[in-house]
């Protein structure tokens, strides 16, 4: 009985030292968790409130070349899409369907002018007139002229006579066989041949001089009136509308046989083979375009090099309209009105800190971002520079390789600290 109870009093003092062993392992095991634990306790502890990751949307401070550009939409115009207007009052008709490929100087369109092609041919009968006018002046004058230099010749032979009449009279004189009444009048009739030589000449003169004025005067008609029959003559000719370029006819402003006005519009043309970009940029970003700015057209996965041509005075619904035309070579296929991207690029800054652009710049009013690491994201204020369609650049406030939350950050109210969850 005594060896029965001593061995059971045995088994009962190693009980306790198997239970403190017990109680060692679990203190290390809740020791652990808790040491474990303890970060994301802690994040948890200093966080005001917590987002989920799959919430948010993160982005990496880096360095880089930043672009600042601005993307719009571009639309497909001809560079030449002259209009032809009618050129006088009629009827026209078209010889070309809207769609029509033509070629360069193929007549499309012709306006009917009884009124101008009338007022042609009283111009032509007028000039007609007027040149045989000219004409008969013309041989009038040189008869004139013969007659007059008769004249001048017949007193030129009278002048003669008379004085080889003064010479025998002198002659005569000295020999005394001649009395003086005789000489005198022979001295007279010398002096009347000289006078009636003298006005037939200045006679002769004068009447070519006055037939020369009249021949010029009516050439002066002939001229003026030859001008306006070959103004008449081109506007005739102008009632055939031909095409400028080769195209295709865009539209037709009237329909076949129509009466027409002068200067209203009849069709249009469009030059395939130059095609430019008319573009609607925001009236905020008017003042930082002009010619030359550089352009980026997005055509089949491929980015064309372009450049503004200009940019409209006046701002249409809060939009400046400008021009953009391709630099160098071309895209093949474009069609009218066709829809493209393009991206004017205003600068490039070389080597600078830069992050994605996000709804955070909207969210934060006095800029400032949430900076994550670890898994708490701070509140820190920042300071940026140029901002691009997708990147801003970052002058104060991050360091390259931190991570910043770039998604629209309104809904965390200030929060200075945010617990991200996985």
């Amino acid at each position: 009985m005594i060896e029965d109870t001593s061995q059971s009093m045995d088994h009962e003092l190693e009980r306790p030292r198997g239970r403190w062993l017990r109680r060692a392992v679990v203190a290390a095991v809740v020791l652990g968790a808790g040491a474990l634990l303890y970060p994301s306790v802690s994040r948890w502890a200093r966080s005001e409130r917590s987002v989920s990751a799959a919430q948010i949307r993160l982005g990496q401070v880096v360095r880089g070349d930043l672009v600042r550009d601005l993307s719009v939409d571009g639309r497909v115009v001809a560079a030449f899409h002259p209009t032809l207007f009618s050129p006088a009052r009629g009827v026209v008709r078209l010889q070309a369907r809207a769609g029509a490929v033509v070629e360069a100087g193929q007549v499309l369109a012709v306006v009917d002018s009884p009124e101008l092609e009338s007022r042609l041919k009283q111009a032509e009968s007028l000039l007609e007139s007027l040149t045989a006018d000219l004409r008969r002046q013309t041989i009038a004058a040189r008869q004139a002229n013969l007659q007059n230099a008769r004249e001048v010749e017949l007193y030129g032979v009278r002048l003669e006579a008379a004085e080889r009449a003064m010479e025998r009279a002198e002659r005569s004189r000295e020999q005394g066989i001649l009395n003086e009444v005789e000489y005198e009048e022979a001295e007279v009739a010398l002096r009347l041949a000289r006078l009636e030589v003298e006005n037939a000449e200045r006679k002769a003169s004068f009447e070519e001089e006055s037939l020369a004025f009249e021949v010029s005067n009516r050439r002066s008609l002939a001229e003026r009136q030859r001008l306006g029959v070959e103004e008449l003559r081109r506007q005739v000719a102008e009632l055939s509308l031909r095409s400028p370029v080769a195209g295709q006819v865009a539209r037709l402003d009237v329909q076949d046989h129509d009466a027409v006005e002068t200067g209203q519009p009849v069709l249009g043309v469009v030059d395939l083979s130059a095609f430019e970009l008319e573009i609607l940029v925001p009236e905020g970003f008017a003042d930082e375009i002009g010619p030359g700015t550089g352009a980026s057209v997005t055509y089949e996965g491929r980015e064309w090099p372009a450049e503004v041509q200009g940019v409209a005075p006046e701002v249409e619904g809060s939009r400046v309209r400008g021009t953009v035309t391709f630099v160098g070579e071309a895209p093949q296929g474009l069609r009218q009105s066709q829809r493209l991207p393009t991206r004017l690029v205003f600068e490039t800054r070389r080597d600078v800190l830069k992050l994605p652009r996000g709804s955070f710049l909207e969210g934060a009013g006095d800029r400032r971002v949430y900076v994550v690491e670890d898994g708490v994201a701070e509140l820190r204020r920042l300071e940026i520079g140029a901002i691009s369609v997708s990147e801003v650049e970052v002058l104060a406030g991050l360091e390259e390789g931190e991570t910043v939350i770039v998604s629209d950050t309104r809904r965390f109210e200030g929060a200075e600290t945010l617990l991200v969850r996985d």
